[in-house]
């Protein structure tokens, strides 16, 4: 007599996904994803009740935490009053929003344009650079992400742009920028260089050309790339000198991420426009933001704003993003986020002490990563940049023992991503970093016997 198989509750919610829906960035056969059930605090928990601790906030974008019931009760409130307005009415929530950004927001950046998420932002950001300047061409850096949008994965200077080149959209010019880790010249000379390096673009595509400078605040997954001290000063200053616009990219980077608002908080500058996302919601609802500043925004009050999206200004949205703003403040996350990342720093100083294989650390508040080498004299990575399949043998397998390990984490090259929640303590750290220590030991063992 045959046996018929019936598929667990687990088996079968892994199996619909696999069979009916595409995953980012991957390729789709061989996967085998996370089922989460539920999530809490740090911790996500699968539908076998295994427990995984979160080191990287999702995308980088769980600032406050999985399951915070004030997220819940406000969209709840909000739903029961009104889902959905077209964007040329209002809602209460919508001001009152746009007006806790302008308070958080430095300068006269107080204008709010609502976008759905962070590449909305970028794509939004630029189309107005264009429109108030009148020039075309926008600037970004290669070793930069700022989304997959048309525009935006064209803006980005990552690899993962490489697969549409032949599609991209024109007028982007990138520029390299010196990766501090490997400079052999002195640190004198690094900001120098840089800025020269900028110099020589602008005067070569023209600065009557240029409309923006897209930077991101921080960097983030390209591998927490630190910008050469006084650089965004000097962009800045470049900037106001040609009439070229500043537009910092904070989706990652903002709200908290780096123990201050916004990244480029860090650099004593104030931008023209901030591209945000992520933090601003932190996943409980898809949502965005570009804010502009009131030198900007005032040329459309006699003309046409040509920006524009179904869904700008969601108000369920708009209450998920003002009770987010509420709790990063009564909880004091941002101060949390500081102060716990002085104490990654140390503890990661200790694992370099321990592990052959670390070769870098870089974080700023909790957005960190550990750049692995086979040599630490030669700094060769563990895996090169742009990885192929056969290169990524040593870093698939520490990857693999920190989910089995119970983490999950953003792995990518010979990158480990430390990026918490802001609600993290010090015990949570010490856990996790305890599984990546563990981890990190294939690693040492691969580069002692190669």
């Amino acid at each position: 007599m045959s046996t018929i198989n019936i598929p667990s509750a687990t088996e079968e919610i892994v199996s619909n996904s696999l069979d009916y829906t595409l995953f980012s960035w991957s390729k789709q056969s061989g996967l085998s994803p996370i089922a989460v059930k539920y999530a809490k605090g740090v911790y996500l928990y699968d539908y076998d009740d295994r427990k995984y601790i979160d080191f990287s906030s999702g995308l980088m974008n769980v600032n406050i935490g999985h399951g915070d019931r004030r997220i819940t009760d406000a969209v709840i409130k909000q739903m029961q009053e009104v889902s959905y307005v077209t964007p040329s009415c209002i809602t209460k929530v919508r001001g009152e929003l746009g007006k806790k950004l302008a308070e958080i927001c430095p300068g006269n950046l107080n204008k709010a344009f609502f976008t759905l998420c962070g590449a909305t932002s970028i794509e939004n950001g630029i189309k107005l650079a264009r429109h108030y300047t009148g020039r075309h061409k926008i600037l970004t850096r290669y070793q930069s992400y700022h989304g997959s949008s048309y525009g935006a994965i064209s803006a980005g200077g990552d690899p993962r742009k490489h697969a549409v080149d032949s599609q991209q959209a024109p007028n982007f010019i990138h520029f390299d920028l010196p990766n501090r880790y490997r400079w052999e010249y002195g640190e004198e000379n690094l900001l120098k260089e840089s800025i020269a390096s900028l110099e020589r673009m602008i005067a070569y595509e023209g600065e009557s050309n240029i409309a923006a400078i897209l930077l991101e605040g921080e960097s983030g997954t390209s591998g927490c790339l630190q910008y050469p001290d006084g650089f965004m000063k000097a962009v800045r200053a470049i900037c106001n000198k040609y009439g070229i616009l500043l537009i910092i990219d904070e989706v990652m980077s903002g709200f908290g991420r780096t123990g201050k608002w916004f990244g480029f908080e860090h650099h004593g500058i104030i931008p023209d426009m901030i591209a945000m996302a992520k933090g601003l919601t932190c996943g409980y609802l898809p949502f965005g933001c570009l804010m502009v500043s009131d030198t900007i925004a005032e040329k459309y009050n006699d003309t046409m704003l040509p920006l524009g999206l179904t869904y700008s200004a969601h108000p369920v949205s708009c209450a998920a993003a003002l009770e987010t703003l509420n709790i990063y403040e009564t909880d004091a996350l941002i101060e949390n986020a500081a102060r716990m990342g002085r104490f990654m720093d140390e503890q990661v100083a200790q694992l370099k002490l321990k592990h052959p294989s670390i070769g870098d650390w870089r974080n700023k508040g909790l957005l960190g990563c550990i750049e692995l080498v086979k040599d630490r004299y030669t700094r060769e990575p563990l895996a090169p940049f742009n990885a192929k399949p056969h290169e990524m043998a040593v870093m698939n397998k520490v990857a693999a023992r920190i989910r089995q390990l119970g983490m999950y984490t953003f792995v990518r090259w010979n990158f480990i991503f430390i990026a918490p929640p802001l609600t993290v303590t010090k015990e949570e750290i010490l856990e996790g970093l305890a599984i990546i220590s563990k981890s990190i030991e294939i690693a040492d063992e691969s580069i002692a016997t190669s």
